[in-house]
């Protein structure tokens, strides 16, 4: 059985077309976990009237994005999980999406599947995975090396984001759950997929399975785009911001091989520091 993992926050609007995108889901053969850590704007309450086949977990308000998630992922295992996905409340499930997603996990089960991205705005595919290489320090897009014809069925990555990852349970048994003490938010799920990894089960992005994203709604989006020095700030130093130094940092130390991590880290601060200005 599938468990579909998601934590919520004060998104009201956002939670409720995500849980109706997947009430239009080609195939039923999945539950729904709700991790809400302390709402105050009526999300629970709207899950209940609306969702009552959704498993809500009520949290108290002081959890980030990993935690919220372990939380949920030990739930679906001790209730008889196969596999676990993690998946945001700020996206929209194509319908066939999940069906998608278990066709190609039923071919290949003990890999981890991740999935397309389009853009709310346009349409258009806007991610279909990354390739790093610590050497080179750089992140390549898997989609920029395709042709459109090629654009379907599986491609290999070494690493992806937590929106839209479906997980066997076996890799939680090897490599353990998302490092909240060190990613409560931002960098966790990358850290995750760098582990499984390691632990040699391969990654691979389903082109097959879609998710519509609302890819200007990231706080650190709004930081990029409102450019100003306290949003600089909250870009290199809060929880939520995707260039926060703190973070960035120690996942190289965790995942950087050690004779790239000198000019790894050098690049990655200079990208965060000079590049918020530039982009």
């Amino acid at each position: 059985m599938l468990y579909i993992v998601t934590p919520v926050f004060n998104r009201i609007n956002f939670t409720k077309q995500y849980l109706y995108a997947l009430n239009n889901q080609t195939t039923r053969n999945f539950k729904i976990v709700i991790v809400d850590d302390g709402s105050t704007d009526g999300t629970s309450e709207m899950i209940k009237k609306n969702f009552p086949e959704v498993i809500l977990l009520k949290e108290k308000g002081d959890l980030w994005w990993a935690e919220a998630t372990n939380i949920g992922v030990k739930y679906s295992i001790s209730n008889g999980a196969n596999y676990v996905m993690t998946l945001n409340d700020d996206t929209l499930p194509k319908p066939d999406f999940i069906e998608k997603m278990l066709y190609w996990s039923s071919l290949n089960p003990d890999v981890l599947l991740g999935a397309a991205a389009l853009s709310h705005s346009s349409s258009e595919i806007i991610f279909g995975g990354n390739n790093i290489s610590w050497k080179n320090r750089t992140i390549k897009p898997v989609l920029e090396t395709l042709t459109i014809e090629e654009r379907f069925g599986l491609h290999e990555v070494n690493f992806f984001p937590g929106r839209g990852l479906l997980i066997p349970v076996e890799v939680f048994h090897q490599i353990g759950y998302y490092d909240s003490n060190n990613f409560p938010q931002t960098v966790a799920d990358l850290d995750f997929t760098h582990r499984a990894a390691r632990a040699g089960f391969k990654i691979f992005c389903n082109y097959d399975a879609k998710i519509i994203i609302f890819e200007n709604e990231s706080a650190n989006t709004y930081f990029k785009k409102n450019k100003s020095f306290k949003n600089f700030m909250m870009h290199l130093f809060s929880k939520k911001g995707g260039g926060n130094l703190f973070f960035f940092i120690k996942y190289a130390f965790k995942n950087c091989p050690r004779r790239h991590l000198f000019l790894f880290i050098c690049r990655g601060l200079f990208g965060r520091i000079i590049g918020y200005w530039r982009a």
